[in-house]
Order: C-alpha cells, then structure tokens, then sequence
C-alpha cells in the first residue's frame, strides 16, 4: 500500500512505517499516487492534510494526547489495521466560502472574524436570501460542519451537533442564539462596518473584507474520506 506521511514531525514514524510494510510516497513524486495519507500529529495538522491532499483517504496517527479526532490505539497497531484495510471510510462534509472569484474550502469551518482586534465588526447574515435578525455587532460568527463543531464552533456554542450547519456567534452585543441549519442552506454574511478576515480551518489563505462586502458560504461539493479503523 502506498502512503503519504504528513506533519512536521513525520521522520518519528518513517521507520515504523516502513517496518509495518509500507511503502512512502514523496509528494513531489507526481507519477505516483497515494492509496492513503497518513496524518502524525493533532486535530490541526490533520486539518492541514485534508488541505493538502483533498479526495486521498486519511487517518491521524495520534503525536500527543491533546488530539481528539484521532484512533486510541498503539501507532504500530493502527498501521497493521489499515495495511490490512480492516477499516471503513467515511464521507464528512467540507464547507466553502466564495468572494469574487476567490474560494476557501473548510473541512472544520469557515471564520469571518475581526481584522482589528480592537474593534468589532457590524454585519447582516441571510440565509437562503432571508434576512436573520438585525445588524450583528460583534468579534465575527463561525460556520461549522458536524465534523468541526467540536471545536471552535464548541467553544463558543457550548454544544455540537452531527446534522447540519452550524453558526455561532463570536462575543456578539447582544445575546445571539446558535443556529444549526440543514446542510443545503445558502448563507451569505454582509459586512456593514469591517474589516473583516475570513479564512478556513487553520489554513494560511485568507479573503479581507471591506465595509458593504458580502461573502457566500456554504456546503462543499466534495467531501472529505476518513479511514475509521476496524476494532
């Protein structure tokens, strides 16, 4: 089986990896393609894979005990389950943001938060062209995927959720109750006074938005594979 490893810290496992009966693909190596990516390290650096490698199935293979998304077992063990494909694949929704011609695709979440930490931003949000509630004041709001929506989106909501869209509000004025919504919804958030940042997951592209500017999000048409080993 051919296997990309991704994280900084990869040269940890490369002899495991290799014992286990891999054989490790150079992602530079355009002529062949990978059955599989491995990602060693946390929730963030698996975030940055599925960046990387969109449509490969990948798994985590766990660096410290503050991953939450990744397999409970030895590393040696889980690289024996997915060499010997005991495992299964799931489908997780990614979500994508459009701004004039330039797109951002999240696996955990889109974020439209304040440029200036100093000062809140004023914004509208519609979904399906329906105007919900008045002008939000407030640090910004954050559109989660189930997948996601035991992080960030977490922290703020104080909840999560396995159906949907999620949107919670970044330390708003006024109380802004969370909203999931069905999974096919079109939002669109308008700035009224920014700027605003936007950007996906913990990826390094990032679309400002200026006062009147008005961002799309919405469900990605494709999808993340996870690889879900077999107990």
């Amino acid at each position: 089986m051919k296997i990309i490893i991704h994280g900084k810290k990869r040269d940890e496992i490369i002899d495991l990896v290799k014992k286990i009966g891999f054989k490790i693909i150079d992602d530079s190596d355009k002529k062949e393609k990978p059955d599989v990516v491995a990602s060693y390290g946390g929730d963030g650096t698996f975030m940055k894979a599925e960046a990387k490698y969109p449509g490969i199935p990948k798994f985590i293979v766990k660096r410290s005990e503050t991953c939450k998304k990744g397999h409970n077992i030895p590393k040696e063990e889980l690289l024996k389950k997915v060499i010997s494909r005991k495992y299964i694949i799931e489908k997780e929704m990614k979500i994508s943001a459009f701004f004039e011609g330039k797109k951002l695709v999240g696996l955990n979440e889109i974020v439209v938060h304040n440029f200036n930490p100093r000062r809140a931003i004023r914004y509208e949000l519609f979904v399906n062209d329906k105007k919900i509630g008045g002008q939000i004041i407030g640090d910004g709001v954050i559109i989660a995927t189930p997948f996601g929506s035991t992080g960030y989106y977490r922290s703020i909501a104080d909840s999560f959720f396995e159906i949907g869209i999620g949107v919670a509000f970044n330390n708003s004025t006024e109380q802004s109750d969370h909203m999931v919504l069905k999974e096919d919804s079109n939002i669109k958030i308008k700035i009224i006074r920014g700027p605003a940042l936007v950007y996906a997951d913990n990826g390094e592209s990032e679309i400002l938005l200026e006062d009147n500017d008005e961002i799309i999000i919405k469900k990605s048409a494709n999808k993340a594979k996870i690889i879900r080993v077999l107990s």
